[in-house]
């Protein structure tokens, strides 16, 4: 019988044969102990994309179908950098593989981009690993000549992710944690309530963030009557459309996240159908974590025997 080393080879090998079809990661950084940030070698959809879309990953022929929002691009570089927090079975097999390691799957860009041409004045309001996909949205806006507050929320200090990125396109940046550890003491809805009450307006406040979050913020927008888009990122299988996993009922009509989105109307977002159908493999995710065992090891295993 052959050692597990030969098959570990021979693993390597296929690897090596095929890696031209797969997507290379060029850089990795830990952001914090549960957010990585990546950079992946991905031309063609660094070529095109634009704030607000997002790809779809599989770290292997196995693995499942993933959206993260696309946090950035380098047209020359030929690079996609992603954000991801790793609290799932694939975002953890993700955030395991390292620079040089490669991608099976990397799909995109999918979805339509953050609209951010004719706004003068903005709030993009961003909450934990939701900041990610807040970024290149303030970019966008400031860059489209809209004068920027961002307001960004985290639960203690230790998290706090972006923070000099967001100040750099930024006219005016408030840092807010749960605990108080840093910046102010409080929720993202606190400082908003206080501008609205003062009396500034904003053309558009862009959500991002955990649904609750995103959820409150239209409860205290929606009064002063200014229109505010939240980024969603239900369930979703193909990306295209045809499976139907990522629907979403936005003022009373049947969307989907990857085609229709995944920017919606708070307003009119059904956000309790949307906190029920996200939660509806939560159980099986943490049964598998459990007990998962790697293909590779039990194969090797019987190798041996």
């Amino acid at each position: 019988m052959k050692p597990y080393g030969h098959f570990v080879r021979r693993e390597r090998k296929i690897l090596k044969r095929t890696d031209q079809n797969m997507y290379k990661i060029v850089r990795k950084k830990e952001l914090n102990p549960t957010v990585t940030l990546m950079e992946v070698e991905a031309p063609f959809i660094a070529r095109k994309a634009k704030a607000g879309q997002f790809i779809i990953f599989r770290v292997d022929e196995m693995g499942e179908r993933v959206p993260l929002t696309i946090a950035g691009c380098d047209r020359e570089a030929g690079t996609v950098t992603i954000i991801f927090q790793k609290v799932g079975f694939s975002t953890n097999a993700l955030g395991a593989l390292n620079e040089g390691d490669y991608i099976h799957d990397f799909v995109g860009p999918l979805g339509k981009p953050t609209p951010v041409e004719g706004k003068k004045k903005v709030c993009v309001v961003g909450g934990g690993v939701g900041c990610a996909i807040a970024l290149p949205s303030a970019k966008g806006f400031k860059e489209a000549g809209a004068e920027v507050t961002v307001i960004v929320g985290f639960r203690s200090k230790d998290i706090v992710i972006l923070e000099e990125e967001f100040k750099a396109v930024a006219d005016r940046f408030i840092l807010m944690t749960d605990d108080g550890t840093y910046g102010r003491h409080g929720l993202v809805t606190q400082p908003l309530q206080e501008l609205l009450e003062a009396g500034e307006t904003f053309d558009e406040v862009l959500a991002i963030g955990p649904v609750p979050m995103m959820k409150f913020v239209c409860k205290t927008t929606q009064p002063f009557g200014i229109h505010t888009s939240v980024s969603l990122n239900p369930i979703m299988i193909d990306g295209t459309g045809m499976c139907g996993g990522c629907r979403v009922t936005v003022g009373g009509e049947t969307k989907f996240a990857c085609v229709d989105g995944p920017e919606f109307d708070g307003h009119k977002v059904d956000f309790a159908e949307l906190m029920s159908r996200n939660g509806t493999y939560r159980d099986r995710e943490a049964e598998v974590s459990k007990t998962h065992t790697c293909r590779i090891e039990s194969m090797g295993k019987a190798l041996i025997k």
